[in-house]
């Protein structure tokens, strides 16, 4: 199956080029001049790399970074006219995967494009988890139920994640809290319990794996 790839770049010189030299290496590809119609297409279409430009109209690419991170561990390459080390610095603290100063060979992108979406195919193999049913993929934080996609919050997905990487270990609250929230969070530790039950709404038929464990926490059991 063919690879699709978003170029976003508000530079129509840029990306057409950039549409070319894909195109002519077999994949598919859709184009964005903005960050706001990024979004879209990337919520509409089924996307496996993203070429992201920093500066842009509307939404610059920081920002599309940031939100798709809040969601998916998407490849993402930026692309931006600037060369100062903390720009580069910013866009790999926002979770860029590889970077690209302009003026660029085209020909260096498209190699970087097929390292990158190799080694997130060799990560995907070995990173996806199934349960009867339930299936974890850490890669790209999705989870489904049946075949089916499930839409948890981000904390709901690192507390399931963190009880299926300790599967039939007793996990008290304490721990949970400071895996999951971090040790400076100082909420309530009854925010354990209430993201507890509404993930186990989520599971439905699965709910049963995640074992209460009376007066400690939780544990997360196949059964």
């Amino acid at each position: 199956m063919k690879k699709a790839i978003l170029i976003v770049e508000d530079e129509i010189r840029i990306r057409f080029l950039l549409r070319d030299y894909f195109l002519k290496e077999g994949f598919v590809i859709y184009e964005a001049e903005n960050g706001l119609a990024a979004l879209n297409l990337y919520k509409e279409k089924k996307i496996d790399l993203i070429i992201l430009d920093i500066m842009m109209p509307i939404m610059d690419g920081l920002t599309v970074l940031e939100k798709i991170r809040e969601v998916s561990t998407l490849p993402i390459i930026l692309l931006t006219a600037k060369s100062e080390e903390d720009d580069k610095l910013q866009g790999y603290a926002y979770g860029a995967d590889d970077y690209m100063t302009k003026p660029f060979s085209p020909k260096v992108l498209v190699a970087k494009v097929k390292a990158l979406l190799k080694r997130t195919r060799d990560d995907v193999d070995s990173s996806s988890q199934e349960y009867n049913g339930l299936t974890i993929n850490k890669l790209s934080r999705e989870v489904k139920l049946h075949s089916e996609p499930l839409s948890l919050s981000p904390k709901e997905y690192e507390l399931l994640v963190y009880l299926t990487t300790n599967e039939s270990i007793a996990l008290t609250r304490d721990n949970i809290l400071d895996h999951v929230w971090g040790i400076d969070y100082y909420g309530d530790i009854r925010t354990v319990d209430t993201n507890v039950k509404r993930l186990r709404e989520k599971l439905c038929d699965k709910a049963t794996y995640i074992v209460t464990v009376r007066g400690s926490g939780y544990r997360f059991e196949v059964r």
